[in-house]
């Protein structure tokens, strides 16, 4: 064989495996679209609960907003938490990224609309308490430095020097003999 033709055979072998490396660092720089599904958000709870109508089941599924937790009904910055939730996703198509489902049957997800995650969102307004107990993936570091910088902005809940943990609140809710 001439040694244009190996020369030939070279370059082609580098173009595929080029190629081949470009595609798998595509796909590990959008992990979201393999294990995403997309929906119109149809409802918010809270500020960390919204109900999304699935783009291919045609049914409402009830997300939980993964490594949060927002103020309850009746503490402080709860309805901001629940406005600013409502303006950034409500009637907007969304990536819902499955994380869990949580004890209540509810979806347990990153939600991204418009390139923007919903989630690190509420953290850096000072609207959400990154919980520590169930936040795990490697984002949930760079949220504790989001939420570390809410607190010294004094932003949001941080604002309020009577703030009360939302976990905390439920406790104390459920001993007095509330929900």
């Amino acid at each position: 064989m001439p040694v244009s033709d190996l020369r030939a055979k070279e370059v082609l072998v580098k173009i595929k495996v080029s190629l081949s490396l470009l595609v798998l660092f595509l796909f590990s720089l959008f992990p979201v679209l393999s294990w995403a599904w997309s929906g119109e958000v149809v409802g918010i709870t809270d500020g960390d609960t919204i109900t999304v109508l699935n783009s291919k089941t045609l049914k409402d599924v009830k997300i939980r907003l993964y490594g949060i937790d927002c103020p309850e009904g009746g503490q402080a910055f709860s309805k901001k938490a629940r406005q600013f939730t409502s303006k950034t996703v409500y009637g907007k198509v969304v990536e819902v990224k499955v994380m869990d489902t949580d004890r209540y049957g509810r979806t347990v997800a990153m939600i991204y609309a418009d390139k923007t995650l919903l989630n690190e969102e509420l953290v850096k307004a000072g609207l959400a308490w990154v919980y520590e107990f169930y936040c795990s993936e490697p984002i949930c570091e760079s949220w504790k430095n989001f939420q570390l910088r809410a607190r010294m902005d004094k932003r949001g809940l941080w604002s309020d020097p009577d703030r009360i943990p939302p976990w905390d609140f439920r406790r104390k809710k459920r001993r007095k003999g509330g929900k």
